[in-house]
């Protein structure tokens, strides 16, 4: 029986051998892959959770802005006094025969819109109408100023043109940097009309040209909204319980 080994064969059993973990283990490196792998998976599944959990947690709900809202009109008792404070200077100059004049951009304008018709229509109670005017209305008259002169002056005109003295001015912003709410402010109490601000924030620029203001405090424009439209609603209220009207 001839047991020579070919030379090929020969010299691959000559040849020296580098031993590995894997040669060496064969099964022990298989496990530690296997381990590698099933690590890298709960790796990639907790990245995934957690990318789940930040967009959940930034999801817009009804749940989060009725626990916005609902943070604020907690706090919204500190403005008791300053509203009260505007109250009665709208009931004052309303009993006297004077009127209310109402300016605001946007939401502010639906707003002013919303409170003019709250007192020369009615709040709750049926009583005479209150003279009440709304500066937005008029889209004639504030797209001829703003065409003539600047968006600036849209309001401020027309209170040269329709306000009177003992006349109250009720300025509506969230930031309180409208430029045309703030040059109306001004115009209004450079011929002795009462300026009033229904602001937001920390009142901006418009704070500084208001005789009283009523400051929601709050940085979320919605927010500021939902209480200025409750604040008004509750000045429509104290006016109407100052004054006789029936």
């Amino acid at each position: 029986m001839n047991l020579t080994l070919s030379a090929g064969r020969e010299a691959r059993l000559n040849r020296p051998r580098t031993l590995t973990l894997q040669t060496r283990y064969p099964v022990a490196t298989y496990k530690a892959r296997k381990q590698g792998d099933r690590s890298l998976q709960y790796k990639k599944a907790a990245e995934h959770m957690s990318v789940l959990a930040e967009e959940l947690s930034a999801r817009v709900t009804l749940e989060n802005h009725l626990q916005e809202h609902l943070s604020l009109f907690r706090n919204l008792s500190g403005l008791a006094d300053s509203t009260e404070r505007v109250a009665d200077a709208i009931a004052r100059a309303l009993l006297s025969g004077n009127k209310l004049l109402l300016c605001g951009n946007g939401g502010s304008a639906a707003d002013s819109q919303h409170l003019a018709a709250e007192f020369t229509g009615r709040f709750v109670k049926d009583r005479k109408p209150l003279a009440a005017l709304a500066l937005s209305t008029d889209s004639s008259a504030l797209t001829c100023i703003a065409n003539d002169y600047s968006f600036d002056e849209v309001f401020s005109r027309q209170v040269l043109g329709l306000g009177r003295p003992g006349d109250c001015l009720l300025a509506i912003s969230t930031s309180g940097n409208s430029r045309n709410v703030i040059r109306a402010a001004e115009v209004a109490r450079s011929i002795g009309i009462r300026t009033l601000g229904l602001l937001g924030g920390n009142g901006g620029l418009l704070r500084g040209v208001c005789d009283l203001a009523v400051v929601v405090p709050s940085a979320t424009t919605a927010r500021i909204q939902e209480a200025h439209i409750f604040i008004g609603h509750t000045l429509c209220a104290m006016v109407e319980s100052r004054l006789d009207l029936s």
